[in-house]
């Protein structure tokens, strides 16, 4: 068994966030080497699954996974999840209870297309959340110009269908009083969610995972580019567990937190994610 276990963000430490591709050819090639060396490695994101096998899943199977190992995705934040097997993507159950109404996804759609296609996208690839992309043709500056127009927009439409929606400091509640969904702003992009997902859950399901398939290492890292993602390391810290978070944008400022919060000197992003992985490959002395 290895010490160590791993909980990774995709967008930022894995794969960068300009061309949303693995850029970097050695996380390929560690991620493989950690898994032969039964580092159970999990990807908790916000990404759908249809991304992971394109951008992640199909590099490593591809460069030749090991026989024995334990590989696992919770995508849109905890509504899908999959093990990952030696030959590709094993099951993907999708929690429908969490999913938006079909009318409100139509109606984003339409909202995108007809008013903000120049700078985003929306992502047809998600199965339980709404995401409305940046595009890679337009400039980082041009999309957050126009991302809180397209969040008012959006806040809007929920607010119409009567869901219960919180907007940084707006909320409106369904009938009941209760708060449903959520629009959470990321960097490259716009997620409209249900309040029940988040990384502490993705990472709880990941974990659950690998414990029925062998004991768990006490030594974790969890490794985002988000405020969000220290929320894994939450998780592991609450359940009793020897975990560091690794902040890969410390730009927005690092949280205090009673684990260790590390940065990888003055490496952002997939640079510091590929420099990170290397670390643990030398650390435990495992073959190249």
């Amino acid at each position: 068994m290895s010490p160590l276990g791993l909980l990774l963000d995709v967008d930022g430490p894995i794969a960068s966030p300009i061309s949303r591709t693995i850029a970097t050819p050695s996380i390929v090639t560690d991620l493989i080497t950690l898994a032969a060396g039964h580092v159970p490695i999990a990807f908790i994101t916000g990404r759908s699954a249809g991304f992971i096998r394109e951008q992640v899943v199909a590099p490593l199977v591809a460069a030749g996974l090991p026989q024995n190992f334990r590989m696992y995705g919770v995508c849109e934040k905890g509504a899908v999840w999959f093990p990952i097997e030696r030959h590709g993507m094993g099951e993907v159950v999708v929690d429908r209870a969490v999913a938006l109404p079909a009318a409100v996804i139509d109606e984003v759609r339409h909202l995108v297309t007809q008013s903000f296609a120049t700078e985003m996208f929306f992502d047809e690839t998600k199965q339980a959340m709404i995401s409305v992309e940046q595009r890679t043709d337009v400039s980082h500056a041009d999309f957050r110009a126009r991302q809180p127009e397209f969040n008012t927009a959006a806040y809007a439409i929920l607010v119409k269908h009567g869901l219960g929606v919180r907007l940084n400091g707006l909320e409106s509640p369904d009938t009941s009083g209760r708060i449903r969904f959520r629009l959470d702003a990321t960097i490259i992009s716009t997620d409209i969610e249900s309040i029940t997902l988040d990384k502490d859950h993705a990472a709880k399901r990941a974990l659950d995972y690998f414990a029925r398939r062998g004991p768990l290492p006490r030594l974790w890292r969890s490794v985002g580019d988000s405020r969000s993602d220290y929320r894994m390391a939450d998780h592991l810290h609450e359940a009793g567990y020897d975990v560091s978070h690794v902040d890969v944008r410390p730009s927005d400022g690092l949280l205090d937190r009673p684990y260790p919060v590390i940065v990888i000197g003055d490496q952002i992003h997939d640079e510091a994610g590929a420099t990170f992985l290397r670390y643990w490959v030398k650390k435990l002395a495992l073959p190249a």
